[in-house]
């Protein structure tokens, strides 16, 4: 038999073969995962603990959302090789952009001193000691992986580190559940009109939808090119748009389901037993795993605490690596974790800077919750205009050439923009 040359040619065509799970995990995973750092758990924690089941509905209903600004994100990043301030700075106003960096900046510190301060206070729960030594050490730590530790390799760790937060499932089925109650609150929410409620609403979308995670998750896709000796911004290889894009997607959705999955277990572990014991007025991270410890037992209580150093671990370098993009990027300095230190400095520095800064919060007389709850603000007042920039920005030839975003996903990011609008105004109307 004659081979048959058309048959041939259209198999020499054919489509990409879908990537393996384990190949596409990366940027998406990680970023997904430090959105349940310490300041997480002590939100999610309270929130279990003062409304039981009622809110669990919020974290599915966030799922899209994320999701959509994320891979939003992503595909800035990667499209046009430079991170979000790098094109803000391209395409608006100077000042414009400095404000909403020095808000990031600014929420990033506070973030930085409320978990170094969550970490420390767990730790202490668990062997006692000095916090304050701790905090030090865990600010120490932090800043020299980041800064001497090979990127490949780091991150390497940290998607292993982000697949550890599953610990918290588990810890959900080692407590009473009555899942037959969690169903129902999931499928038929009973949404309660007053300011707690909305308070509580609001603090869950700002806690899961956050400036950082959108900067990381693009200066990540940056990072990835450098790396990948084959890899190009998709405006110089158009190429390899549709295995990128594939690729960013499943990232992005496992890596937002892990993160808002985890979350919603710590809520209903705290609700199974904090609320159910009338325990409902939690603080801290810490307070929770002490709080469970009498109820829950000495496993999930330690399972809280190490899942409190293990998730600051991961969300330290975002936050600290974060803030130092922004700013680089608009400086105009050479940034990036792939990048030696001597080739920079600035980068590093400012990394070193604002973590060291956040953790001197804590040798303050400030109050931890009260600056993590303007730390919420702050947020909230930079995540609306830089969201509206992003899908400016992605919808325009002018910034993402043929790449704009396909309709569908236009839609939801426009919807994801809205609900945080009205998130932010909730915010200060319940102020």
């Amino acid at each position: 038999m004659h081979a048959d040359p058309a048959r041939n040619a259209a198999e020499d065509v054919k489509q990409p073969e879908r990537p393996k799970l384990l190949e596409v995990l990366g940027p998406g995973l990680i970023t997904g995962a430090s959105d349940d750092d310490p300041s997480g758990i002590a939100t999610y924690s309270q929130i279990g603990a003062q409304f039981g089941y009622d809110l669990g509905w919020t974290l599915l209903f966030s799922w899209p959302l994320m999701c959509a600004i994320q891979e939003i994100s992503a595909r800035i990043g990667r499209v046009t090789g430079r991170g979000i301030a790098g094109n803000l700075k391209r395409h608006y106003p100077a000042p414009f952009v400095y404000a909403v960096v020095g808000l990031l900046l600014v929420a990033n510190i506070i973030n930085l001193g409320a978990d170094l301060g969550a970490m420390a206070a767990a730790l202490q729960l668990l062997i006692g000691g000095p916090m304050l030594l701790y905090v030090a050490l865990f600010a120490i730590l932090s800043v020299l992986l980041e800064t001497f530790v090979r990127y490949s390799r780091y991150v390497s760790v940290l998607k292993w580190m982000a697949l550890t937060l599953l610990a918290y499932v588990a810890v959900a089925f080692v407590v009473h559940m009555p899942w037959g109650t969690v169903a129902h609150h999931l499928i038929v929410p009973r949404i309660q009109w007053n300011a707690t409620y909305l308070t509580a609403v609001v603090a869950i979308l700002g806690t899961t939808i956050s400036p950082y995670l959108f900067f990381w998750q693009a200066e990540e896709e940056v990072e990835e090119v450098k790396e990948r000796s084959h890899a190009r911004p998709l405006e110089r290889a158009p190429d390899q748009a549709l295995s990128e894009f594939r690729r960013i997607g499943w990232d992005t959705r496992v890596g937002m389901a892990i993160s808002n999955l985890v979350a919603l277990f710590i809520m209903l572990t705290a609700a199974a037993t904090l609320n159910a014991h009338g325990v409902t007025d939690i603080q801290t991270s810490s307070q929770a795993a002490e709080a469970l410890r009498p109820i829950a037992g000495q496993f999930v209580f330690l399972i809280f605490g190490l899942g409190i150093i293990g998730t600051g671990m991961l969300a330290l370098p975002v936050l600290g690596s974060s803030a130092a993009y922004a700013v680089g990027e608009v400086m105009g300095w050479h940034v990036g974790l792939a990048r030696k230190v001597k080739r920079a400095k600035a980068f590093y520095a400012t990394i070193a800077v604002a973590t060291v800064i956040g953790g001197l919060l804590n040798f303050t007389p400030l109050d931890p919750i009260k600056a993590l709850f303007w730390s919420a603000v702050v947020n909230g007042v930079a995540a609306v205009p830089i969201m509206v920039m992003m899908m400016h920005l992605s919808t325009h030839r002018e910034a993402m050439g043929s790449f704009r975003l396909p309709k569908g996903l236009t839609i939801v990011g426009w919807i994801a923009t809205a609900v945080m609008t009205m998130a932010a105004i909730g915010m200060f109307a319940t102020l």
